[in-house]
């Protein structure tokens, strides 16, 4: 019998007599948690753990699957986490981190992790930046929650692009799928109220879906619509994985994409055409 899993959502609903063996016209993505993963330290295969776990609640991974994995537990295992005894706050660290309280070594890891800051709320102690990634986010993306230790933090991956790749090749060499992998971080908004996951890195899958060039139902043909799809991809994983579940990836099966070369640079709006910063 295979086993109950928690926290797998097929979009979207359809009516119970399509439910089963729905006509391959019927649109339809599923989204399945990875249970049973533990607590990830450094040096961690994650591959080989998630495919494993994948395998042992009754979901193996498929060869055209889109893995999405958490920002966290990449970081864990390529030991991007500061204990921050070990950080000396600058006198610049200082001075950004007084009007809140926050504690300037966490400033200080904002500071050595960004190109620029962007905004600044200091009354809040929130520094929106541009981070050595090109990401523009608050405070690095720098993170202190679902991290063991009073005084850790998690910084983001040096290079996700090359994270996801690794993730991927783990994979294909311990079940023999080949996968796309999208690893995702929680960001804010320009103008909307909340959060929502995005792509920080991608490997075997084009990052967008480019409707450039195609006639929309009424002829009329599309000429600036390129939807981000490994974007909406990590928005919609999130809802199976969620902030305090420890459920830290999510297979996306069904979805069509393009097994493209690109990287999650494509997506970084460059500076000459930013009109919002």
């Amino acid at each position: 019998m295979t086993p109950e899993v928690p926290h797998a959502i097929t979009a979207p609903t359809m009516p119970p007599s399509l439910s089963d063996g729905a006509p391959a016209n019927v649109p339809s993505i599923q989204m399945i948690g990875v249970t049973g993963i533990p607590e990830i330290r450094r040096g961690d295969r994650l591959g080989e753990i998630i495919s494993t776990s994948a395998r042992t609640q009754g979901t193996p991974l498929q060869t055209g699957d889109i893995l999405v994995v958490t920002q966290k537990v990449v970081s864990k295992a390529e030991g991007r986490t500061v204990d921050l005894a070990t950080v000396e706050p600058s006198p610049r660290a200082y001075q950004l981190a007084a009007p809140s309280g926050r504690d300037p070594r966490v400033i200080e890891l904002v500071l050595r992790e960004s190109r620029s800051i962007v905004r600044t709320d200091l009354d809040r102690g929130i520094l929106i930046v541009e981070t050595s990634h090109g990401f523009v986010c608050a405070n690095a993306g720098i993170d202190a929650s679902n991290v063991p230790g009073a005084d850790t933090v998690s910084l983001l991956p040096k290079d996700p692009d090359s994270s996801a790749r690794t993730i991927a090749a783990g994979i294909a060499v311990t079940c023999g799928a080949t996968v796309a992998v999208i690893v995702s971080d929680t960001f804010g908004r320009a103008w909307r109220e909340g959060h929502v996951d995005f792509a920080i890195g991608v490997a075997g899958i084009s990052p967008f879906r480019d409707y450039r060039g195609t006639p929309d139902a009424q002829g009329m043909v599309l000429k600036v619509t390129s939807i981000a799809a490994v974007d909406e991809l990590a928005a919609a994983a999130e809802m199976v994985t969620g902030k305090v579940a420890q459920i830290p990836a999510a297979i996306v099966r069904g979805y069509p994409y393009d097994p493209g070369p690109g990287g999650v640079s494509d997506l970084i709006r460059p500076a000459e055409t930013d009109l919002f910063r």
